[in-house]
C-alpha cells in the first residue's frame, strides 16, 4: 500500500481547491488515497508526490481528467429532491408560461453528473407542456467537470433499479426499454439536453444568453465559504429577472451577502 503524506495530501486537496473550488478536509484524506492508489500502482509511481508532478506537468490534460474522475463523486438518481419537480411544475413553470416573452426557456443543470437530474427536468417539463397545452419549448444545457459522468450522460442508459421508481407513463413515454430491465432515454427527451464540460470555478460563465432556471444541487456543498459566494454571484448574474435558483436541501446561500430572494428551502429567487 503507498501511504499518502500529509504534504503530499495539501498538494492535492489544495490543487483541487484552487482549481476546481472542491474542498477536501482531513476526514477525505483515506477516500482519496483508496481512490487513487490503483491508479499510482498501474502507472508504476512510487509515491503520491511522484504522482502529483506528472499530473501538473501532463501537456496533454489527460492526466487532469483521470484525477478528476477518480476524486468527484457523483452520486444522484431520477426524482432526487422531488419537491423541487412539484414546484419547478406547479409554480416556476406557469409562472414563466405567463408571459409571452418566455417561449423558449433556457434551464442549467450544474454540475449534472451521469444525467439524471437534466432528464427528470426534461421528462417535467414535457408533462407540463403536454398538459397544459403549451406553446413554450426548453433547452436544457448540463455540465459537469467529469469527462466520465458526461459520457454516462450522454449514453442515457440506465440499469432496471433507476428507473423502477418512476411513474409508468414515464418509462412508457421517455424511455425504451431493454430485454434487461434498462432504460435508454428516449432521442426526444435527449434533443432537449446539452452536454458540456464546464468548470463552475471559471471566472465568467461562456453563455451568451442567461437562463431562466439554474439547478445546482448538492454540487457546493464540496466548496469553501469564499468559492460558494463567488458561485452564487456567477449564478445570479447568468439568471435572467424572475429567474430561479434550485440548491441542494443540505445545502443554504448566505441571505446576508446574496442578492437572491429566499423563496423556501433550497429554493431562490432573481428579483426583478
Amino acid at each position: 500500500m503507498i501511504e499518502i503524506s500529509d504534504k503530499e495530501y495539501r498538494a492535492i486537496s489544495d490543487f483541487m481547491r484552487t482549481n476546481y473550488g472542491i474542498k477536501l478536509g482531513e476526514e477525505k484524506k483515506s477516500l482519496v488515497t483508496g481512490r487513487l492508489h490503483n491508479l499510482l500502482i498501474e502507472k508504476k509511481f512510487k509515491s503520491f508526490s511522484e504522482y502529483y508532478d506528472y499530473v501538473i506537468s501532463d501537456k496533454s490534460g489527460d492526466a487532469l481528467t483521470e484525477l478528476i474522475n477518480r476524486i468527484t463523486t457523483n452520486y444522484t438518481y431520477f426524482m432526487r429532491e422531488p419537491n423541487h419537480f412539484d414546484f419547478f411544475k406547479d409554480i416556476v413553470l406557469p409562472g414563466l408560461a405567463s408571459n409571452p416573452n418566455n417561449r423558449d426557456l433556457r434551464i442549467w443543470s450544474a454540475g449534472c453528473s451521469s444525467g439524471e437530474e437534466a432528464y427528470t427536468i426534461s421528462m417535467v417539463f414535457q408533462d407540463y407542456k403536454k398538459n397544459n397545452n403549451s406553446n413554450m419549448n426548453a433547452k436544457i444545457l448540463a455540465t459537469d467537470i467529469s469527462n466520465k459522468a458526461l459520457e454516462a450522460a450522454l449514453k442515457a442508459e440506465y440499469p432496471k433499479e433507476s428507473i423502477d421508481t418512476l411513474p409508468l407513463n414515464w418509462k412508457s413515454e421517455y424511455f425504451t426499454i431493454g430485454s434487461d430491465g434498462k432504460g435508454t432515454v428516449n432521442n426526444q427527451t435527449k434533443n432537449m439536453i446539452k452536454l458540456a464540460y464546464l468548470n463552475l470555478m471559471d471566472t465568467q460563465f461562456p453563455f451568451r444568453k442567461k437562463f431562466h432556471v439554474i439547478f445546482c444541487r448538492n454540487v457546493m456543498i464540496y466548496f469553501d465559504n469564499k468559492k460558494k459566494d463567488e458561485l452564487v454571484e456567477r449564478f445570479y448574474d447568468a439568471l435572467e429577472p424572475g429567474g430561479y435558483l434550485f440548491i441542494g436541501h443540505s445545502e443554504a446561500l448566505n441571505r446576508d451577502k446574496t442578492r437572491f430572494k429566499y423563496i423556501k428551502p433550497a429554493i431562490y429567487r432573481k428579483e426583478k
